[in-house]
């Protein structure tokens, strides 16, 4: 079983889509195993984002994901890091496949209403950014 990342961000949680998005991750057979709202401080966002920290968008996105509460989740099951990638979709909702999280629930490119790690190097430094190894279910039945 593997393990990846994901953030229902802000504009999502403002629209009160978390649990629609949540039971998309429950029907693609994703067991969450770590869960928690919480509103980022911008330097929790730059921390977070640091990989981004030379690009033009990096001040804008860490506004935007500091600037209400968003949901942390931990999630597991066979080949975690590309499904889900696979069913939020393109980062662009209008370049989104019909059917993906992105498509349907996204606004435009910075307001996408998901996030989820692009590697599982990623998803384990993302997942120990937010939660400790206490908070994490083992997954088993």
């Amino acid at each position: 079983m593997e393990k990846t990342f994901a953030i229902i961000k802000p504009d999502a949680v403002e629209r009160n889509l978390i649990g629609a998005i949540l039971k998309r991750i429950e029907e693609e057979g994703f067991k969450i195993i770590a869960l928690r709202m919480t509103h980022l401080s911008r330097r929790q966002a730059e921390g977070f984002y640091y990989v981004h920290k030379e690009r033009p968008f990096f001040g804008e996105l860490t506004a935007y994901m500091s600037s209400g509460p968003a949901v942390l989740i931990s999630l597991q099951r066979e080949n975690a890091v590309a499904h889900w990638r696979k069913i939020m979709g393109a980062t662009n909702p209008e370049e989104a496949e019909a059917g993906t999280i992105r498509k349907d629930f996204g606004v435009n490119i910075e307001k996408n209403a998901t996030h989820g790690s692009d590697s599982q190097e990623n998803a384990d430094f993302e997942t120990g950014y937010f939660f400790s190894k206490i908070q994490i279910h083992s997954g088993a039945s």
